[in-house]
């Protein structure tokens, strides 16, 4: 068996008519997860609702209105593979809690997809000042999203069709402005396409014999193609932040009869490995991790975008929780948060923002109120450059610099050491209002916190590590099972739903549970 692709992330992003589902939807058609039998029953769907021939628009309208309903959706059906990466669509716009999810998701994109329309009028709409494309590109970039990729889409609607000409134009314009945002437009290729009729999609185009393919200059080797799928293929896979002390925020926190503890997340930053002494924030516990398991397999070291189950001893269930975060007690260990600075975005608010507003922050896995002590100054959204100090109060569309006090203890970290801890969304009137990404942390010093037995053995005497092969049967529930994870493909296997109030298993159950558990790891 060959070397299994790499797993990239992307996000689709543009004006609301620009194309991103058409686009989308013919790539997950022809290349992706999607059965003969389910785009069938989705042709003969179109038809009957009279929208004459199928549209692959129609493929992610029906996926996103399942989604939307909350009916569990084979993850595979948003993935599609090119001939170097197996590539996931992370989410795209018309979601309810797009920007949201782009913030605080379980997984970070990789590269962002922009769709720009090049009919006549429809560019012109998306990149105005209330368009969403300028929102959408300054958004990706904000968040931490450095690779792009942009798509000048409906160019059978130009006039004449296909014109080099308007399409010239339209990436003068769009080069212009992702470079303002901080983009190099030398390393972001522009291909033109038509989603629908699948122009450059995969293979180059007989309608634009003009086009004579895109090509990007970066310090890491120089790429060119011609179609829109080639342009995915120069994508950069995400070198994974192993080198950095360990972040890992916690999703969820289980009780397993005859197991103990164990805490369920995504390792952001660093490796988790068993046998090592953990601390947990903002409730600065110690305590050693006595094995680690994924896929119902235990494993020797967790790596970053892992998603998984660990046990921990001496701890309750009700001593930690979702929206704490795990790390190295021996390296930059994770503290609570006094306060932190922020650079902030305001999106969208009907009135004033002033000193005291205090919204909910979703940041990682914690969602916290958090007070704007302070507005500390106004700065221009695009250069940073200082417009204003001590501004009285903040409407849309501005950017500011402001001082946050968690409402409750929190623990976040500065963007530029740990970004998966440090970007946040700033949520009101159930919606997102604001995004943020965190300049600088104010930690608490919290003393000496409780350290268990189990972490104080271990670290008097090295635990041994649970051998490869051993493994928990985390009788995990369903959702997580089915939260996406690009890394790995399918779900985390379910052994029985468990909900809260957490029942104990029977004892005949937990008797065998336990011997399965304990004869495992004794095999040598």
């Amino acid at each position: 068996m060959g070397k299994e692709k790499t797993h990239i992330n992307i996000v689709v992003i543009g004006h609301v008519d620009s194309g991103k589902s058409t686009t989308t939807g013919h790539l997950i058609y022809k290349c992706g997860g999607i059965d003969k039998r389910t785009i069938e029953k989705f042709e003969k769907e179109a038809a009957e609702m009279g929208k004459g021939s199928f549209k692959y628009a129609w493929v992610l309208d029906k996926l996103k209105a399942e989604r939307e309903r909350g009916i569990t959706i084979d993850i595979s059906l948003w993935k599609f593979e090119t001939t170097k990466y197996y590539i996931t669509i992370i989410d795209a716009p018309g979601h309810r809690d797009f920007i949201k999810n782009m913030i605080t998701g379980t997984s970070q994109a990789d590269c962002a997809v922009l769709i720009v329309a090049a009919g006549v009028g429809e560019f012109e709409a998306g990149i105005s000042k209330n368009g969403q494309t300028r929102e959408h590109a300054l958004l990706a970039y904000t968040l931490g999203v450095k690779q792009l990729i942009v798509g000048v889409n409906k160019m059978d609607s130009t006039e004449p069709a296909y014109s080099e000409k308007r399409y010239d134009e339209i990436v003068k314009e769009v080069s212009a402005y992702i470079k303002k945002i901080g983009y190099n437009p030398a390393t972001v290729p522009f291909v033109p396409i038509s989603g629908w009729h699948g122009d450059n999609m995969l293979e180059p185009s007989p309608n634009m014999p003009w086009f004579k393919g895109w090509k990007v200059e970066r310090k890491e080797g120089n790429a060119s193609g011609v179609s829109l799928l080639e342009a995915l293929d120069t994508i950069l896979p995400p070198t994974r932040p192993t080198d950095k002390p360990l972040r890992l925020p916690l999703q969820d926190v289980y009780k397993i009869g005859g197991i103990g503890t164990v805490p369920v997340g995504r390792v952001e930053t660093g490796i988790l490995r068993p046998g090592m002494v953990v601390t947990f924030a903002p409730v600065n516990i110690t305590t050693e991790v006595k094995s680690v398991e994924m896929h119902h397999e235990a494993l020797s070291e967790a790596l970053p975008g892992d998603n998984v189950g660990f046990n921990v001893k001496n701890v309750s269930v009700k001593d930690i929780r979702r929206g704490n975060v795990c790390g190295d007690s021996k390296s930059d260990p994770p503290q609570e948060a006094a306060q932190f600075t922020s650079q902030v975005i305001i999106l969208n608010h009907p009135g004033q923002i002033s000193a005291g507003y205090s919204p909910v922050i979703d940041c990682h896995t914690a969602h916290i109120a958090c007070k704007f002590a302070e507005l500390k100054e106004k700065i221009d959204r695009r250069s940073g450059k200082k417009l204003e100090d001590n501004p009285k109060s903040l409407k849309s569309g501005d950017a500011a610099i402001v001082e946050m006090v968690p409402g409750k203890p929190m623990c976040v970290e500065s963007f530029s050491q740990y970004p998966p801890l440090g970007r946040f969304a700033v949520r009101d009137m159930r919606q997102t209002v604001a995004v943020g990404v965190i300049k600088n942390v104010e930690k608490k010093s919290g003393g000496a916190g409780k350290v268990t037995k189990s972490a104080q053995k271990a670290r008097a005497a090295p635990a041994p590590r649970t051998p490869p092969g051993a493994c928990l049967h985390l009788r995990l529930p369903e959702a997580l099972g089915q939260r996406l994870d690009a890394r790995h493909q399918g779900p985390v296997e379910v052994l029985q739903e468990e909900r809260r109030p957490r029942p104990r298993l029977p004892r005949p159950a937990l008797a065998t549970l336990s011997a399965r558990f304990t004869n495992k790891l004794s095999d040598p």
